[in-house]
């Protein structure tokens, strides 16, 4: 049986001074790690900053995050 390269991945992270995780598929946490590195913070800033503003769940709330990045880089292009 073959490993799902996009399957879901369970992170540990500190936001906010409290641990909690969050399930995403690899392509998520790689584009969360490049929106991050381009922005000049960590990975545990950029997710508490999406915390922050959050409505549902985190896992959610990164992947709409995620998604609104893309449409604004494809906008601006």
């Amino acid at each position: 049986m073959s490993r799902d390269p996009h399957g879901l991945r369970k992170r540990s992270v500190v936001i906010a001074g409290h641990r909690t995780s969050l399930s995403l598929e690899q392509p998520f946490w790689d584009a969360l790690k490049e929106i991050a590195s381009g922005r000049g913070v960590s990975l545990a800033r950029l997710l508490a900053e999406i915390d922050a503003s959050r409505q549902g769940n985190l896992s959610s709330a990164a992947r709409l995050f995620v998604l609104d990045a893309l449409r604004r880089t494809a906008r601006a292009g």
